[in-house]
């Protein structure tokens, strides 16, 4: 799946691109100028794709903002499923908020994040045999844990482990200010969706140095935005 022309093509280019921001920053980084280069190219791609994210969380909040219309609806038509969807999606139509849109920026980003975990992940680029504080960054836990590994790859898991218990909180809060939900698959969505964020953790746990670091700064940036952009915002104010 990850060897198809334009998929190869697109992580050529981002290489390219990290191996010139290395050439740039080595004056100043030395060693260390291709992992400021993945750190810089990484923060790119992210302001790049924040309209798609600002997108996302506006139609979240046009979403939320008709809770109270959803719950008089579901009180209605509880013994109607086909009217109430009906129902549902007219409200959500004449509100400019439909669920399908919502998820619209986050399918976008995919291209994205898939070209930049390629980059970063496989050894055809010729960015992982540059080293961070002595560690290759082609090397995998699996490789050993000799001389510096431990405390790079410690810091860097550290790193991940606290976003994720960040954001899976966060989650967890979201899920229970949310728009109301019923039925098992819901609850069952519901105990899933705080987890998530530690996928990162167990991916950081299999692939090269360069994908960690790319990780946490994703990852730090996909955090800053929810505390940013998904901050509580003052009533009467209309987002468009």
């Amino acid at each position: 799946m990850l060897a198809f022309a334009p998929l190869h093509t697109a992580a050529s280019v981002a290489a390219t691109v990290v191996t010139w921001l290395a050439d740039t920053l080595a004056p100043l980084t030395g060693g260390a100028a291709t992992a400021a280069a993945i750190v810089l190219f990484t923060v790119g791609v992210r302001l790049l794709i924040s309209p798609l994210t600002l997108a996302q969380v506006r139609g979240e909040r046009r979403r939320a903002a008709l809770a109270p219309e959803v719950r008089d609806l579901q009180r209605r038509y509880a013994d109607d499923p086909a009217r109430l969807q009906s129902e549902l999606f007219a409200l959500y139509r004449r509100a400019g908020a439909s669920p399908v849109a919502g998820c619209l920026p986050a399918l976008l980003q995919a291209p994205f994040f898939l070209v930049m975990y390629r980059a970063f992940a496989t050894g055809d680029t010729g960015l992982l045999d540059a080293r961070l504080a002595g560690v290759p960054l082609g090397w995998h836990l699996g490789d050993g844990l000799a001389g510096p590994v431990v405390a790079v790859f410690g810091v860097l898991l550290a790193a991940l482990l606290a976003l994720a218990w960040w954001s899976s909180r966060r989650a967890r809060r979201a899920a229970a200010a949310g728009a109301p939900t019923d039925g098992p698959a819901a609850a069952a969505l519901g105990r899933l969706v705080p987890l998530l964020p530690y996928t990162t953790v167990l991916v950081a746990l299999v692939v090269p140095l360069a994908a960690v670091l790319y990780l946490v700064i994703s990852t730090a940036w996909t955090a800053l935005e929810q505390a940013v952009l998904r901050r509580p915002q003052p009533a009467g104010i209309d987002e468009r």
